[in-house]
């Protein structure tokens, strides 16, 4: 048996129709190697450790639940990592798929770690609190649109799927959850450079209810800062006008 530890935020997935649409969502792409981030007491990885001919891993923080998860599906003892998905180098060589049920309190830490990745993560399947399930799948002019969605949709097209009540879990949460896929763009967004639209993206962002002719009169040069797009509020471009003024900025 194991316990339920809130300081680590679990609960656990034990909705046997969720499971499988979940699943059934991963089978939409073929993949060779798989991640699981957080599987907890093994509602995902039960099904998972069946998928044949892939390199299946795991990385989980709770070292009972490793003990837990090693005990009851003996195929998983070589597979699994005991440690924060926030502190493991890259798990496999070539391109991975990342699934999970993703620790609430930690998963928009999650998603800009696989950020890092992004070149070798083309799917990521996750559930989330619906919150930030959201704010990952907004578009422009959505009050939830923000940093999450810039960084995210310039990478990744998203897709939220669906929602997931408190029901489903144990013990259950106080809010709703929802599951998301990303893909990977095919065609890559044309900026100056990754850091620039990060730069440009947070800092727009850092000061959203400014107009963006003061939140970032300190990346562009006067003359820029009298176009109109600068009237404009951070929530109100897309990822594409982001993009667009990242080679007008000054550095």
């Amino acid at each position: 048996m194991y316990t339920l530890k809130k300081s680590l935020g679990q609960h656990f997935l034990k909705d046997q129709s969720v499971i499988d649409k979940i699943i059934a969502a991963l089978h939409r792409h073929s993949f060779q190697q798989l991640l699981e981030v957080g599987p907890g007491a093994g509602a995902l990885t039960k099904d998972l450790l069946s998928i044949p001919e892939i390199d299946f891993r795991a990385v989980e923080l709770d070292k009972e639940k490793v003990d837990y998860l090693s005990a009851r599906y003996p195929l998983i003892k070589d597979k699994i990592i005991l440690a924060s998905f926030l502190d493991i180098e890259k798990p496999f060589t070539g391109p991975f798929t990342i699934i999970g049920n993703f620790p609430y309190n930690i998963s928009t830490q999650i998603l800009f770690k696989i950020l890092e990745w992004k070149d070798e993560v083309p799917v990521i399947i996750g559930m989330f609190q619906k919150e930030v399930a959201e704010r990952a799948a907004s578009a422009p002019g959505s009050k939830v649109y923000g940093v999450l969605s810039a960084l995210i949709q310039a990478y990744y097209d998203v897709e939220y799927l669906f929602d997931v009540g408190p029901e489903c879990f144990n013990p259950p949460p106080k809010v709703m959850s929802g599951v998301v896929r990303f893909t990977r763009r095919i065609t890559p967004l044309n900026v100056k450079s990754d850091r620039s639209y990060w730069v440009l993206v947070k800092t727009a962002f850092n000061q959203r209810r400014k107009t963006l002719r003061n939140a970032l009169k300190a990346q562009f040069s006067p003359e820029m800062l009298q176009d109109e797009i600068f009237n404009k509020r951070a929530e109100a471009l897309s990822i594409e006008e982001y993009a667009a003024l990242t080679f007008k900025m000054k550095s």
